[in-house]
């Protein structure tokens, strides 16, 4: 049942013509910092929902994917029908009133017009609209062209990017359900699996038929392998090659402190941007890229000591190693004529930010721009638009006011980029002299590099706590909790939630002891925010270090509640341990 909404009458036209008129930018270019002789115009300055991947269809509507919509996975349509380059027209697709979308997820990863269709997805399933001759949806429950039918349990790593290349074929990667294939999930020391079982049906690219429905991964053919997380890919149509771009493990500090420091784990390992071939592999869960040592480098699962390379001689590398946790979440190869000809055929990467390298300031949020020559990648990289957060450093991911999420390009050759926070887009184009365009147009851009959030941070100066005297309970927070819940306790919206004025946290003693033991997994609600993730357990620390957490956590970030005991602690540790051992009798 399709229920549109929208602000204006529906079904208005912007053009039957697919021209698109290049509008003015606005006075401060959205908030954004982008090259000289570049303009930016906010299309809207808001989607109610989390904005995710979007596309733009030939008369110049825009597309959004939103996630974790309460009535499912939802396509927000936005239009300009005034040609003033602004959304005066507002129209959602796909909310049901039951509600039964929700069980098909709402990770909302893919949004691409390919053969007259408009497909996206979320963590588990690849839809596609068809479209009428105006590039409008025709009204009508989507088609399934993909289902992840796998039992997901803890899994991590499952958003269902796509690309299509130009023989009928639709590629869609099955992320690792782990961090590194570990024997204990991320217990401290842990060893991984050896050979990695996961590896079999995840950890990889597979190849679909694009326009066959109802397969499932079983339909589907593995292309490529040892690749973990990835959120943006896209075809290269110069080089008729898949590209993607890859999130990197975490961890290496909280894991293996005896190994790494802090800022080796804000840093490492890269998040990669890789060429996929037809058997490819990159060597998760086995090894990782090192960008400060250019090179793979054997995983501290598998015996490796940062420097040890291995097995990973043989896995292949990638075309560029960005430095770690910037969460490249979408691709973009550019082969409009709208912008000068140094763009043409290069890849834009949206980073979404990291959300994990305290003590140091969260990095990434913002669009990078990576040039090609004769179809290779020239092995630079450029900031091409920042200013996203509003702030630099950034402490914390919930102090970020905007997160880039997608990029498009549109029918006359504008850059699109979505914003997860707020539901904002923006439109950039270029509005100089194309044959005058050179260096001293990128200076400002080439000067970003040197914020805080994009340039390697100093290991010493950079530390956002040196020299303060933290307490015991402050000190563990940092190193097994913060890369989540933030140091400031705030969290990240839509993926870990605030530790700040929640009875999750103030409230009852035992359920908050459990949750450190046991973990959590499954929907909550904290504070009015739905999230479904996973807490691993973390039963490894001793009873006197989970005290210390949990008492510094419910006297910290404005919470006023009283302290947890070691003997607290040991009783709800002991009452666990004989659930378990009546479970097994």
């Amino acid at each position: 049942m399709l229920l549109p909404f929208a602000i204006a009458l529906s079904f208005i036209h912007c053009a039957e013509n697919p021209s698109q008129t290049l509008a003015h930018g606005d006075a401060d270019n959205g908030g954004l910092f982008i090259p000289d002789n570049f303009e930016a115009i906010v299309v809207t300055d808001s989607i109610q929902g989390k904005a995710r991947h979007l596309t733009v269809n030939e008369f110049g509507t825009v597309f959004v994917n939103l996630r974790y919509s309460k009535t499912g996975e939802v396509v927000a349509v936005l239009k300009d029908t005034t040609q003033d380059g602004k959304t005066d027209l507002i129209e959602r697709y796909g909310e049901l009133e039951d509600h039964k979308s929700r069980s098909r997820g709402g990770y909302s990863t893919a949004m691409k017009i390919y053969n007259g269709y408009l497909y996206f997805s979320t963590e588990l399933v690849v839809y596609r609209y068809k479209l009428d001759k105006h590039g409008d949806i025709i009204p009508g429950d989507p088609e399934v062209i993909m289902t992840d039918d796998h039992e997901h349990g803890k899994h991590q790593h499952i958003g269902k990017p796509i690309a299509f290349d130009n023989k009928g074929y639709m590629y869609v990667p099955f992320g690792g359900p782990s961090n590194a294939c570990q024997v204990e999930g991320r217990t401290p020391g842990s060893p991984g699996i050896d050979p990695c079982p996961q590896l079999e049906d995840h950890g990889g690219i597979w190849r679909f038929d694009a326009n066959k429905t109802g397969q499932t991964q079983k339909d589907g053919y593995k292309f490529a392998t040892g690749i973990r997380s990835v959120v943006g890919l896209d075809w290269n149509p110069v080089d008729e090659t898949l590209y993607a771009v890859v999130h990197g493990r975490d961890d290496l500090y909280r894991l293996f402190p005896d190994v790494y420091t802090p800022w080796e784990s804000a840093l490492l390992p890269s998040e990669e941007f890789i060429r996929v071939t037809e058997g490819s592999d990159f060597g998760w869960p086995y090894c990782y890229y090192d960008q400060l040592q250019n090179k793979k480098v054997l995983a501290p699962e598998y015996g490796g000591d940062g420097k040890i390379v291995g097995r990973c001689e043989s896995c292949d590398d990638p075309v560029i190693g960005f430095p770690g946790h910037w969460a490249p979440n979408d691709l973009m190869f550019y082969t409009g004529d709208q912008l000068p000809e140094r763009y043409k055929n290069g890849a834009f990467i949206a980073f979404h930010g990291s959300t994990n390298r305290a003590p140091y300031p969260q990095s990434g949020y913002f669009v990078g721009f990576v040039p090609f020559k004769d179809g290779k990648a020239t092995g630079a990289w450029e900031v091409f638009a920042d200013g996203f957060a509003q702030m630099d450093p950034i402490i914390s991911v919930y102090r970020s006011v905007n997160r880039p999420m997608g990029v498009a390009t549109g029918p006359d050759g504008s850059i699109y980029i979505s914003d997860s926070n707020q539901g904002k887009v923006w439109r950039v184009m270029y509005t100089g002299d194309k044959n005058d365009f050179g260096e001293k147009e990128l200076a400002s851009m080439e000067e970003r590099k040197q914020a805080t959030h994009i340039r390697t941070p100093d290991e010493i100066k950079d530390n956002l706590i040196k020299g303060e005297n933290l307490s015991k309970g402050n000190r563990l927070y940092l190193q097994y909790c913060s890369a989540c819940h933030q140091g400031d306790g705030h969290g990240a919206g839509g993926r870990f939630p605030t530790l700040v004025d929640t009875d999750w946290v103030t409230g009852d003693k035992t359920r908050l002891i459990r949750v450190v033991l046991e973990g959590l997994e499954g929907a909550i609600e904290v504070n009015g925010e739905s999230f479904s993730g996973l807490m691993p357990q973390h039963a490894f620390l001793k009873d006197d270090e989970i005290s210390e957490i949990l008492t510094f956590i419910r006297t910290n970030f404005g919470n006023d509640a009283s302290n947890i005991t070691i003997d607290e602690v040991s009783k709800v540790r002991k009452k666990i341990e004989e659930e378990h051992q009546h479970d097994h009798e």
